[in-house]
């Protein structure tokens, strides 16, 4: 439930900021006139990542067993790269997100009507779409026959609402590139445990060899069906009995891409001084806040 959660408001608070930049803006500059076609936009790009969810949950539904376990590894491991791409690009990107929007929103605002549909839909069409997907996959990977990953999901969301709502109002400040830099790690941990449900999913598939090479099996002392069992595979994805490769690729993952990302070095330019007209500025007291 826990790591669901966290996708949930990792997702949903990428999703809150962009909506809240983009309705500051126009506020700000006396263009309320223009925030119709941007709830349009947002509309539309909510109402398809909901679809998207659904055409993934209903329509594997429908498969044969080999066939849903060929599709959800599939997709689990085009999840993770997605979420991988995702935290680095935000880790980069968080400083100068606002600056970037303001400038679409302005070419926008220029074109007219569409444009602003447009750019509303694919600044949180992107964010909906790979929260759509990883959140069916984490919860695929999570499920134990209860609605506790739905739950966690949907308490997430809400909380990354509810905290774009206070950021817009000026009521919260946090440092939104340290709080994107952990929240980024701990998701790289739950994109781990997803890609080895993945790889489990694809050899009971029959297309990847080994699965019945286990590494170990610890089922005794840590039973799937037991609290902490079950909060191992909530939070990690944990399995007692994974196999040789399901354990091969989590270490080959989690090790690299965690200290990349991590590390100080691991931005775009990190730790090389910046000339004097690109230092941030300070905060002017704006609705969402020093970026720093």
């Amino acid at each position: 439930m826990f790591g669901n959660y966290l996708i949930g408001l990792r997702e949903g608070l990428e999703a809150s900021l962009v909506v809240c930049i983009l309705i500051a803006y126009l506020v700000k500059t006396g263009r309320r006139d223009a925030l119709r076609p941007i709830w349009m936009g947002i509309g539309v790009a909510v109402t398809l990542s909901l679809g998207f969810g659904c055409v993934l949950e209903f329509g594997s539904q429908e498969l044969t067993f080999k066939a849903q376990e060929a599709l959800g590894g599939s997709l689990s491991i085009v999840a993770v790269v997605l979420v991988t791409w995702m935290v680095f690009w935000m880790r980069r990107t968080a400083r100068h997100l606002k600056a970037e929007l303001h400038g679409k929103l302005d070419a926008a605002l220029a074109m007219g009507t569409g444009a602003l549909v447009a750019t509303a839909f694919l600044a949180v069409g992107r964010e909906g779409l790979e929260t759509a997907l990883f959140v069916w996959a984490s919860v695929h990977a999570a499920s134990d026959g209860t609605p506790r990953p739905l739950i966690g999901v949907a308490l997430g969301l809400a909380t990354a609402v509810l905290l774009g709502w206070l950021f817009y109002r000026g009521a919260l400040r946090i440092n939104l590139a340290k709080f994107f830099t952990w929240t980024g790690g701990m998701l790289v941990v739950v994109a781990a445990g997803v890609l080895a449900y993945g790889v489990h999913d694809l050899q009971e598939a029959d297309l990847v060899p080994g699965l019945t090479s286990l590494a170990f099996d610890i089922s005794d002392t840590i039973p799937p069906s037991s609290w902490y069992g079950t909060l191992l595979k909530g939070v990690f994805n944990f399995q007692p009995d994974p196999t040789v490769l399901q354990v091969t690729v989590w270490a080959l993952y989690l090790v690299p891409t965690l200290a990349v990302f991590l590390s100080p070095g691991g931005r775009p330019g990190a730790g090389k001084p910046k000339p004097a007209a690109e230092q941030p500025q300070p905060a002017t007291g704006g609705p969402v806040g020093d970026k720093r």
